[in-house]
């Protein structure tokens, strides 16, 4: 076994919840509706499918940054695919364009948490960013360790919630879940979503070093972590279509369910909003920090002000909306997965061997991978009926 020097030890647990953490967002409130457009038969089916390909794809990740001595994208990048005389070049040009990609979905978790704060408490949305910046910057600034700890208590308290909600769900008066086929477009934009839903890439690399290269319990903490995101995915599936029936908006899980159940629903799920937020913005700023720091040098204390402090600036000036911040966000960190898709074809062609993956990191695994991706994101643009 490869044995790789991180910042900090996690344990399984802690590992496993920022997979979690990374995954659960707003995309896991918004499967409900696209759910609501397909019958419970494509729902299991595209759910079953969108995990054992994340699985595949986080594991290729894994197994990229493990031949690297645990190193982020950028570094993997610039090791295994540039080369020649624009290398410095491509380099820095993917450290830009992954810098960006990660500073705008910060900032959307900043100006998604000032309306929580908004709805909730009446706060003004810049001192709810300042709040939320505060506490979550905070925790990256202590370290990897505070950051698997806090994402422990985070994930556990999301299971807590929604299993409540569940219950309630099931004691109050329910309707039929959806059935029959309700076409390709339908299918292909829940594809889409419950792919971006368990999405937890960009946290991959700090699974590996922070398990220290150990490769069963990468691979373990991987699979669980995003196993517990499909369950909690289905879970909220299912009781929005019990609570709500078909005809949910486009306002998110938790606010069918708040019409369907009662008032006391809404301050669970701006609980639960929190709880999502804060732990995607831990994962993303450490990944941010520590992407910096591997480019610059700087020493992790200064990265991660370089890490955190853009992104308030963005939401707090308000360059762009939530959804303007996701959208870009996303079409950056597409090109940036056939990227590291190619550099993991060459790694594992150099190493000679496959710690992780095995016979499912193999050509036919990647291109069905690239495929994948490419018609998730096909399925984010396709009209829905």
């Amino acid at each position: 076994m490869r044995k790789i020097q991180g910042e900090s030890r996690l344990s399984f647990w802690e590992a496993t919840s920022i997979i979690v953490g990374h995954g659960v967002g707003s995309g896991i409130l918004s499967v409900p509706f696209l759910a609501a457009h397909n019958s419970l038969r494509e729902v299991l089916l595209i759910l079953g499918f969108c995990y054992l390909f994340n699985l595949v794809l986080h594991l290729i990740i894994a197994e990229l940054s493990y031949n690297n001595d645990g190193a982020q994208f950028v570094s993997c990048l610039d090791a295994e695919l540039f080369s020649g005389k624009i290398k410095t070049v491509l380099t820095w040009a993917a450290f830009v364009l992954l810098g960006l990609s990660v500073i705008f979905n910060v900032s959307a978790f900043l100006t998604g948490a000032a309306a929580v704060f908004r709805s909730w408490l009446g706060l003004p949305d810049a001192v709810g960013m300042l709040l939320f910046y505060v506490l979550g910057a905070g925790v990256v600034f202590v370290g990897m360790k505070l950051v698997g700890i806090c994402e422990k208590i985070a994930v556990g308290s999301m299971v807590a919630v929604v299993g409540i909600l569940f219950v309630a769900t099931l004691l109050s008066e329910t309707s039929a879940l959806p059935a029959g086929w309700h076409g390709l477009n339908n299918a292909l934009a829940l594809f889409s979503m419950i792919s971006f839903s368990l999405s937890a890439v960009m946290s991959t690399p700090q699974v590996v070093k922070g398990l220290e290269g150990d490769a069963k319990r990468i691979r373990a903490a991987i699979a669980t972590g995003l196993a517990l995101n499909a369950g909690l995915i289905l879970l909220i599936t299912l009781m929005t279509l019990l609570g709500a029936g078909e005809n949910i908006s486009e306002d998110g899980a938790l606010v069918d369910l708040a019409a369907h159940l009662g008032g006391w629903v809404s301050m669970i799920g701006y609980i639960f909003t929190l709880l999502a937020l804060a732990t995607s913005f831990w994962a993303n700023t450490l990944n941010l920090r520590d992407i910096v720091h591997e480019q610059t040098k700087w020493g992790l204390r200064v990265s991660w002000l370089a890490a955190s402090l853009p992104c308030l600036g963005l939401a707090f000036f308000g360059l762009t909306s939530f959804v303007g911040f996701t959208r870009f966000a996303s079409i950056i960190q597409v090109v940036t997965g056939i990227g590291v898709v190619t550099a993991y074809h060459l790694s594992r062609k150099r190493v000679k061997e496959s710690a992780l993956v095995g016979h499912f990191g193999t050509l036919p695994f990647q291109l069905l991978v690239i495929l994948c991706t490419v018609l998730a994101t096909a399925g984010a643009v396709v009209p829905v009926s």
